[in-house]
């Protein structure tokens, strides 16, 4: 019995050894196996990048988070009245009850002209690190009588003497001064207003109120200039809602590298952004953007309007890993390509584990990359990672393959792969087009080479 299966078991092994169709379904079944590996470093790659998010956030909220301002608004008191009719049984006649309310209009101001500076900084806990500022943020502008004649509301029903000012923020922690409001030649603090803050905006938004005005200050009938500073802690980016008829605003930072978001982008004329920082200015007009200037009970939520620009740490070597780890499946299936052609032109055995070694040798090379990368940056950690693994793989496919012109192709081989997917990493609007092209040039060399090989001695 021993003897009759020792011919099938060599019989066995001398197909897998000579037999091409053999040899390729054991590659393939390497490669697929190598998945496995992979998508644990997919997992690896995607944990690191919550962590940073988790630290950056935690920075950010101990510091200050984003800043959004909205305002000055003029709240201004009105009265409406409202009449009931009741039957009196003894008299046979209706009373009639007039009951009077008061509700609110919410004024925006006919100019309004923004200027912050911002001090840029960073802040590192272990290998993250956040992007945080200090901004002095100067208002100014002037208010025009209002309008509510337009909206059926009499001089006469208003409260001149019980209006106030407010301001909305998002980020009332941040804030480092006292803000005192100059109204002509009248100054006013500020307190933080919780209590009707859900019942006259939809906006998730802080508030901070004046005192009331005196009448002088309102502009009952001519218009009423305003100013005030506010300084803030935050992070992230730094917006404000245009809510001026005319609404103007210069910002200047110590930070190199802006993105300018929101509704509106700055004047490119008076754009510059150096190395040392920024100087952006906005102006927008009320026909540039869909709201009024003044509302009844309740404002919108005009957060979508909001502009401004953000201050992030351009930190995107997650990104980039998670990126090159998708090309794992193409970089480990060339390189076993490249072997298989050379074990079956030169008819040199190579042993399933070898090709095991070199594959796991490939998944290194992500493992490295996303350790390098957090205490350098990414171009240094993906030419540490390729060139260790280019080089431990060429020694190693040296002791397979014994000679030396074999070694040296594998290893320019892997350069140039590693190269072409760095490349592809790079580019953003043409990654697809390059990637399309050299998959195509390598699909080319592969027919180009295979051709000499006799599929038909199986």
């Amino acid at each position: 019995m021993e003897h009759t299966n020792k011919p099938q078991q060599n019989k066995f092994g001398n197909w897998i050894k000579t037999s091409i169709t053999a040899r390729m379904l054991m590659v393939g079944f390497l490669v697929i196996i190598l998945l496995i590996p992979l998508a644990f470093i997919n997992d690896l790659i995607s944990e690191r990048s919550r962590r940073q998010q988790d630290v950056v956030h935690e920075i950010n909220d101990k510091w200050g988070n984003n800043v959004l301002v909205f305002g000055p608004i003029l709240k201004l008191p009105y009265k409406t009245y409202s009449e009931t009719k009741t039957y009196n049984e003894k008299t046979k006649t209706y009373l009639t009850e007039t009951k009077t309310e008061i509700n609110y209009a919410y004024i925006f101001p006919e100019n309004l002209q923004a200027e912050a500076d911002v001090n840029s900084k960073t802040l590192k806990r272990g290998n993250f690190e956040s992007a945080v500022y200090t901004t002095n943020m100067n208002f100014s502008g002037h208010y025009i009588k209002p309008q509510l004649q337009l909206k059926d509301i009499k001089d006469a029903d208003i409260v001149w003497n019980k209006a106030s000012i407010i301001i909305k923020t998002s980020n009332l922690k941040g804030i480092k001064n006292e803000v005192n409001l100059k109204l002509n030649d009248s100054s006013y603090k500020f307190e933080t207003n919780f209590t009707d803050n859900a019942n006259h905006y939809s906006g998730n938004l802080d508030e901070l109120e004046s005192g009331f005005l005196k009448e002088t200050d309102v502009p009952k009938a001519e218009a009423i200039s305003f100013s005030f500073s506010i300084a803030f802690n935050g992070s992230q980016d730094l917006q404000i809602i245009p809510i001026g008829k005319t609404t103007t605003m210069t910002m200047t930072s110590n930070w190199a590298d802006p993105s300018f978001i929101g509704n509106f982008l700055p004047n490119d004329e008076t754009k510059t952004i150096s190395k040392d920082g920024f100087e952006a200015q906005w102006k927008i007009l009320h026909i540039n953007r869909a709201f009024s200037q003044q509302y009844l009970n309740q404002v919108p939520n005009l957060n979508q309007y909001a502009f401004g620009t953000k201050f992030m740490v351009m930190v995107d070597e997650y990104q980039k890993s998670e990126r090159s780890a998708k090309y794992g499946f193409l970089v480990i299936g060339l390189t076993f390509l490249v072997f298989f052609l050379i074990q079956t032109l030169s008819k040199i055995n190579i042993h399933p584990f070898q090709y095991l070694m070199i594959g796991l040798a490939l998944t290194m090379f992500y493992t490295l990359l996303v350790s390098i990368s957090e205490h350098s940056n990414f171009l240094k950690a993906y030419l540490v990672a390729g060139i260790s693994v280019i080089v431990l793989i060429t020694i190693y496919s040296k002791s397979i393959l014994k000679t030396l012109k074999f070694p040296l192709f594998i290893g320019l081989s892997l350069t140039a792969l590693y190269t072409f997917i760095y490349v592809i990493i790079q580019l953003e609007n043409y990654a697809l087009l390059v990637g399309s092209i050299g998959l195509f040039l390598i699909l080319a060399s592969v027919m180009f080479v295979s051709r000499k090989i006799d599929w038909n001695n199986d």
